[in-house]
């Protein structure tokens, strides 16, 4: 693993005990091989604590923009982030993303594709659904919930954590054409199994 992400992993593992973050159902995620973990986006803390909460390393895909300043694209590039243009169609970052699980890595992506800042949902961007069927590997949803409430966390007025969902499986993503509607209809999918997770989040959250 390098230095780089090993430094980050543990520094965001240290920082969200203070805000009691729990991971749920880590079973789900595959010890070995590809895969791609789906995510809801609420905050630009997101990627670091999923990261964080996976055992295994894992890429990202970041906005460009954020690689403008050559020194902080630099370490966004040692910790496995790449860059993404979020104002369309985006070949170079796809093909970068369907390369990465063809080396049988894994990645995270955000389906909305931009953060939901009140934790609503977006409509779904075909992109994640082209990847899986183009490359047939495991999707895992997954659900974050607080990290765009700070101060409730720490003061223990709101739950930050994140749950892992049942996997879409090879065999689920193989029944998907390889074409634009199919790449939206499994992108819608694996949406709702994201909102799934929020409620049982907050049944467990209730439980706890």
């Amino acid at each position: 693993m390098k230095f780089a992400y090993n430094a980050g992993k543990l520094l965001f593992k240290s920082g969200a005990r203070l805000f009691r973050f729990r991971i749920l159902q880590l079973e789900h995620v595959p010890a070995i091989g590809p895969f791609i973990v789906a995510c809801n986006h609420i905050s630009y803390f997101d990627p670091p604590l999923v990261g964080a909460a996976i055992p295994r390393e894992i890429n990202f895909m970041a906005k460009k923009e954020l690689f403008k300043n050559k020194l902080f694209g630099k370490l966004l590039g040692r910790v496995n982030a790449h860059p993404i243009n979020r104002g369309g169609f985006d070949k170079a970052a796809l093909n970068t993303a369907i390369r990465i699980l063809k080396t049988g890595q894994a990645i995270l992506i955000f389906p909305e594709g931009t953060r939901a800042k009140y934790g609503d949902f977006l409509p779904p961007r075909p992109g994640i659904g082209l990847i899986a069927i183009k490359t047939i590997v495991p999707v895992i949803p997954a659900y974050i919930n607080g990290t765009n409430q700070l101060r409730a966390c720490l003061l223990g007025r709101e739950r930050m954590g994140v749950i892992f969902g049942k996997p879409f499986s090879q065999e689920e993503i193989a029944g998907y054409q390889d074409n634009k509607g199919d790449y939206q209809k499994l992108a819608g999918e694996i949406m709702e199994r994201i909102r799934s997770l929020k409620e049982k989040f907050s049944n467990w959250d209730k439980r706890s």
